[in-house]
């Protein structure tokens, strides 16, 4: 499973590692343990991702390392917790960038349901198994005999923390504790982590008042099966850079009695508009899919151009359709 990502990233000398327009804990903190690993390899490695880090994330040392220049000059790109082109779309119009990704060795891990990219990437380390692709990155180091030092540890230990919503989520496994565990053998503190990242995600008093304005404005659809909120250009402008808005509700729209999926609808002064999925039931991917995202069963996302006012009845047909094609031992009586 791990030969050909070893083999390739061994044999590269001058590694970029790429993260997608929507950091997050274990993109983040996958790249980061990337960099510590790869770097005491003895290999010149460097962090792109096209937007800022968000202040809530930055509670991973070595936040501040992640650049907005693409060294096209990189004999490898490692593409990190996404298989969308989409999601690194900005990246691709940056001068240079297509023609390297179409010339260069691109390795992508990840462990999200596979999304068919425009981009022909020979090399993929895939894993829907796992919860994290910190997960996945711990297993491929073990087994390639690489050294993971106490910084990495904490990043590897920091992305598995994140995308399992702290051990709890329904992809998390043995394997996932079972490299919990041996990153804290190699010097991650669970309790560091979680002191800094409850220092970082801090509200301010206007993002709990913006949050109450968020959930004024919530819409239910489906007979209240369907919890819908929009965040606008502004919302994203005046707000994101301390929390993500559509993080504030979305859970919390999840358990409103009778939700059984809710979707934090973001739009963008250049037509783009991005969805993010919770769900009760095993759907979020299966209605992602519909708009070409993907994700897991109860978390998914997806990315496209067109206006709300058209996606809305797009939405409603595609979670109706998701809800009633539930096995019947699966589906809410």
């Amino acid at each position: 499973m791990f030969d050909d990502a070893k083999q390739l990233i061994e044999s590269a000398n001058k590694i970029i590692i790429i993260q997608a327009e929507n950091p997050d804990g274990d993109s983040l903190g996958s790249a980061l343990a990337l960099e510590e690993i790869l770097g005491d390899m003895g290999k010149d490695v460097s962090l792109y991702c096209d937007v800022e880090t968000p202040k809530y994330l930055r509670y991973f040392n070595g936040w501040d390392r992640v650049s907005h220049d693409f060294d096209t000059s990189a004999d490898l790109a490692i593409i990190v917790d996404t298989t969308s082109d989409t999601l690194i779309g900005k990246a691709l119009k940056l001068p240079g960038v297509r023609h390297f990704f179409e010339t260069k060795s691109v390795l992508v891990i990840d462990h999200h349901t596979l999304v068919e990219s425009t981009l022909s990437f020979e090399h993929t380390l895939l894993n829907e198994k796992a919860v994290a692709t910190g997960e996945l990155l711990y297993y491929l180091a073990t087994s390639a005999g690489w050294t993971i030092n106490p910084q990495a540890a904490e990043s590897l230990f920091g992305a598995i923390q994140a995308d399992s919503l702290g051990m709890s989520t329904q992809h998390t496994t043995a394997e996932s504790f079972e490299a919990a565990t041996g990153l804290v053998k190699l010097g991650a503190s669970p309790y560091a982590i979680e002191a800094r990242r409850r220092e970082f995600i801090k509200k301010a008093p206007e993002i709990l008042k913006f949050k109450g304005e968020l959930i004024g404005r919530i819409e239910y659809y489906l007979d209240g099966k369907l919890a819908v909120i929009h965040v606008t250009w502004e919302d994203i402008q005046k707000y994101s850079d301390q929390f993500n808005p559509s993080i504030l509700v979305l859970d919390e729209m999840r358990l409103v009695v009778g939700v059984e999926v809710a979707i934090a609808i973001k739009t963008y002064p250049d037509g783009k508009l991005t969805g993010k999925l919770r769900s009760n039931q095993p759907v979020s991917d299966t209605i992602a899919a519909f708009f070409g995202g993907g994700g897991h069963a109860f978390s998914a996302g997806f990315r496209v151009f067109e206006p709300i006012d058209t996606i809305i009845p797009e939405l409603l047909t595609a979670t109706d359709k998701a809800l009633k094609d539930l096995p019947d031992d699966t589906a809410t009586a």
